[in-house]
């Protein structure tokens, strides 16, 4: 059976996917998925052994420059290769009308949420098959439940399996280290730098490295700051996804903030304490085991706002006292 799946984006969304191509390699032996993933996020997908192809795609490009894309001829060959290969299903796990726009172009009946489950009711319109997933739980689950009502299968119990090969994928490293994970999208999601600073010299004074990736200038900048002076802390180099992923792999524990790069620490099983100021974990949170949530408590915690940040008790202290007790945790219990 070959099914051609619809996640574009984001990186968190994209990850969340994952456990469900492992309970469906499980359910069907044989089955291959195809996978149509926006070009940033297009390394994820290939990391899961039922995925035999990824098909980027560049929607957050094309609108930009619609008129270029077309000129170039990128958009008719992006189609073409939709065309390419014979699917016996399609399945719109986004849910948006952007990713079943999509499906328009593939010969195949189309999957999707129904207009109650979806986040874009008027999605459903371009499905063959709908299908009702309760809203009020953990996006993964979510996803897990679409794929085992569209394929025909029970949905197996516990939380899901990745999928991914942490130990294939890590470096071998000469001691060990800790990851701070600290760019985000939103302004109200960064966790404040003197917070970060004082962690990092918490971290350098019992002996730990701590490594830290960046994806811009900005958060270059903030985290030669963070780790100025300090003996064991260091800024990474300019990495591509597969190389962050590398890094993270191989550590001991992350700190981070609500951002992809967690959610990717949860789905390569390494321990992770993931900061929420303005946003809460329970339907997008860190999945997985040894994932540790540590929420704001002040009158904006959970707000949503995108700009205004909120981070009122959880400061470094606090945070460092978590990381300790995890990494003193044996492995397999937390």
């Amino acid at each position: 059976m070959r099914v051609l799946i619809i996640k574009t984006s984001s990186l968190g969304d994209v990850v969340h996917t994952l456990p469900a191509l492992t309970d469906a390699a499980r359910a069907i032996p044989g089955i291959r998925f195809d996978w149509v993933v926006e070009e940033g996020f297009a390394e994820i997908p290939a990391w899961h052994p039922a995925v035999s192809q990824v098909i980027p795609v560049a929607i957050r490009r094309w609108r930009k420059h619609p008129l270029r894309t077309w000129r170039s001829g990128e958009w008719a060959r992006f189609k073409r290769r939709l065309r390419e290969t014979r699917y016996d299903l399609v399945i719109d796990a986004q849910g948006l009308l952007k990713s079943a726009w999509l499906t328009r172009y593939v010969s195949a009946p189309v999957a999707g949420l129904d207009r109650d489950s979806a986040r874009e009711p008027l999605a459903s319109r371009f499905y063959d098959r709908r299908f009702a997933v309760a809203k009020d739980q953990h996006a993964l689950e979510r996803v897990r439940q679409l794929f085992a009502k569209a394929l025909g299968y029970t949905l197996p119990s516990g939380s899901g399996d990745y999928g991914l090969n942490r130990a294939a994928m890590m470096d071998a490293a000469a001691q060990p280290y800790l990851v701070f994970l600290h760019g985000t999208t939103w302004a109200s999601k960064h966790w404040p730098e003197a917070d970060w600073r004082a962690l990092a010299e918490r971290m350098d004074e019992l002996g730990w490295a701590v490594r830290l990736p960046w994806g811009n200038e900005t958060e270059k900048a903030r985290a030669e700051r963070i780790v100025s002076g300090l003996q064991h802390a260091a800024v990474l180099p300019k990495l591509n996804l597969a190389g962050v992923a590398k890094v993270i792999a191989g550590a001991s524990a992350c700190v981070s903030v609500d951002t992809g790069l967690g959610h990717l620490a949860a789905a390569l099983d390494v321990p992770n304490i993931s900061l929420y100021g303005p946003t809460l974990p329970g339907k997008v949170g860190a999945y997985g085991r040894s994932q540790i949530h540590l929420c704001a408590s002040g009158p904006n915690a959970g707000s949503g706002d995108r700009d205004q940040p909120c981070f009122d008790g959880l400061g470094a202290e606090r945070v460092g006292l978590e990381l300790e007790a995890l990494l003193l945790a044996p492995p397999g219990t937390l």
